[in-house]
């Protein structure tokens, strides 16, 4: 019987975790998971050692307030797959996490894949060897990933993103408001400030006065938040009725990619939430704060490498989607450019195209070619090989 461990950290590592168990179980339907799970990963069958949310971390100064308790659950995993082995461990995202867990399985002779690159064409750059010396095959979600690793001798494979295919290639805007009640006259501005609560702690208030100046130029505009827990729901609403009681703000619970289709333009947090809104053809406008220590150790230490933070600035090697960081990150300035993209059918033409022609790039059956990838591998080692 295949046993595989898995450690995926937050949500979108849970996602990407359940479409692979799903295409793996096409394939082996008998096969057995365990490790660190979010609630999809354990529909799909895998066994929960530890929670995903518990490793959602962000921001270095962050991590390192939460080290021991991170170090505590890693501890626990190594000492669990040493003495139960796995046929093959995956580690999804979650790289200070992962890495290091993979290097010491790795050591001890168990194959070791890690789905999803890091960012390392972005900063710290030498994470390419660790990550290599720790696996037998990186699994990455964007095209140009792969060369970085093949450069040093190490082993990868594009797979395509799993966003990409779930995406609709028409989005029913007036379809999906009235499933979500939303206002089905005028123009909506999605608010998107993170899914987790340091996010919205930090981003609530600045997208919410970004609202306010907004709605000063369009009086008739209507807002609406996705909030992805009940505790972040809870902790929005106290936001606005703190800050903006008179906004006409609505928030929903979860649906973050249905409230992207709905809406006509979304101010969103950098992260993952950028590529849902490019692959639901949402115009966006991309804004994010970390700790003032986090950005200052980051500044300090030249560690950042790149231009541009939004996956979809960071696909098309150009600025597609204007970015708004840490301290440019200003409610005049957003609102002018989210302005545009309500007023402007040029500058909205111009980003949906632009979108539709990275979304292409990116819809490769993901799951299945993932899938595909691990069972390879295991296929490589004869005392599964036959």
């Amino acid at each position: 019987m295949l046993r595989i461990g898995i450690v995926a950290g937050e949500s979108s590592g849970d996602n990407l975790g359940a479409g692979l168990i799903h295409a793996i179980r096409k394939r082996i339907p008998d096969a057995q998971f365990e490790g660190v799970a979010g609630p999809a990963m354990i529909v799909a069958g895998c066994k929960p050692l530890a929670n995903a949310e518990d490793l959602a971390v962000m921001g270095i100064t962050e991590v390192i307030r939460h080290l021991p308790r991170l170090l505590r659950i890693r501890r626990r995993l190594l000492r669990h797959f040493l003495e139960q082995r796995p046929d093959i461990f995956i580690g999804i995202d979650a790289p200070d996490f992962n890495i290091g867990l993979e290097a010491s399985l790795h050591q001890a002779g168990i194959r070791t894949v890690h789905y999803v690159s890091p960012s390392i064409w972005a900063w710290r750059s030498r994470r390419v060897f660790k990550l290599g010396k720790a696996t037998d095959l990186v699994l990455t979600l964007l095209p140009s990933e792969t060369s970085l690793y093949e450069q040093q001798g190490y082993s990868a494979k594009f797979v395509g993103h799993p966003l990409a295919d779930q995406a609709p290639e028409i989005q029913d805007r007036a379809a999906l408001r009235k499933t979500l009640h939303l206002p089905l006259e005028g123009q909506l501005v999605g608010l998107l400030p993170g899914s987790r609560h340091t996010e919205v702690d930090r981003l609530g208030p600045l997208f919410l006065e970004t609202a306010q100046w907004l709605l000063a130029k369009m009086p008739e505009l209507n807002f609406v938040i996705p909030a992805a827990t009940q505790a972040l729901s809870k902790l929005i609403k106290q936001q606005i009725r703190t800050l903006k009681p008179d906004l006409p703000v609505l928030v929903v619970d979860g649906h973050a990619c249905d409230v992207m289709g709905a809406v006509d333009a979304a101010l969103i947090a950098s992260g993952t939430a950028t590529l849902e809104a490019m692959l639901w053809r949402c115009p966006m406008v991309v804004a994010y704060r970390v700790a003032a220590s986090s950005y200052a150790l980051v500044k300090g230490l030249r560690l950042l490498r790149i231009q541009h933070v939004s996956l979809p600035n960071l696909l098309a090697d150009r600025e597609i989607v204007p970015e708004f960081l840490q301290y440019r990150a200003l409610p005049f300035d957003m609102g002018r450019a989210l302005l545009r993209l309500l007023q402007d059918p040029a500058a909205r033409t111009a980003q949906l195209e632009s979108f539709a022609t990275l979304s292409r790039v990116l819809r490769r059956q993901a799951d299945e070619r993932a899938a595909e990838a691990v069972l390879e591998l295991l296929a490589e080692q004869p005392t599964l090989a036959g």
